[in-house]
């Protein structure tokens, strides 16, 4: 049976209608751009974070973005640019961005849904659940380099131990 055969002929439904359901479900503050955009707002440990989704039908991708508050000042940019590098050496899936601009600092990442494919649930969710432990758990480094001072290298090790327990 031919590739062609196989595929559905109707469009799968727009899986920016599950991430507001799943925003929803959290109690996220949500609201609905336009057909191609979701927006909402997640209160992380270390900072707010403003989550965009869009749905690109042409490349049948979505797309997610998260937004610190936080601005990186001029003077620090080219050191949270080296560790930006650093943390997307290690990531499997997403990466950070700094925008030049303005100094602010974007985690961004995408589900490939090609050939008619149809998000479920568990994709959408996980897909919210990894850009926001992505940017806590980072989130650290970017603060010892804007505020402390360190170096990018120093930043990484300082973020990088792991806690037990609670304070």
């Amino acid at each position: 049976m031919a590739l062609e055969a196989l595929e559905r002929d109707e469009k799968p439904g727009n899986p920016l209608d599950r991430v507001e359901r799943i925003a929803a479900a959290h109690d996220w503050a949500v609201s609905r751009t336009d057909a191609r955009e979701v927006t909402m707002e997640v209160s992380g440990g270390w900072s707010g974070m403003s989550i965009s989704f869009n749905w690109r039908d042409d490349f049948e991708i979505l797309h997610v973005a998260v937004s610190l508050e936080t601005k990186v000042p001029p003077g620090r940019r080219d050191e949270v640019a080296r560790l930006l590098a650093r943390i997307n050496e290690q990531l499997l899936v997403g990466h950070f961005d700094l925008w030049r601009l303005d100094g602010s600092l974007v985690f961004r990442n995408s589900l490939l849904l090609a050939g008619n494919a149809e998000a479920n649930d568990a994709q959408c969710e996980a897909l919210i659940r990894f850009a926001v432990g992505t940017c806590e758990r980072y989130f650290p480094a970017v603060q010892f380099v804007v505020w402390a001072g360190q170096t990018a290298n120093e930043a990484l090790e300082s973020a990088m131990i792991d806690t037990w327990g609670e304070a």
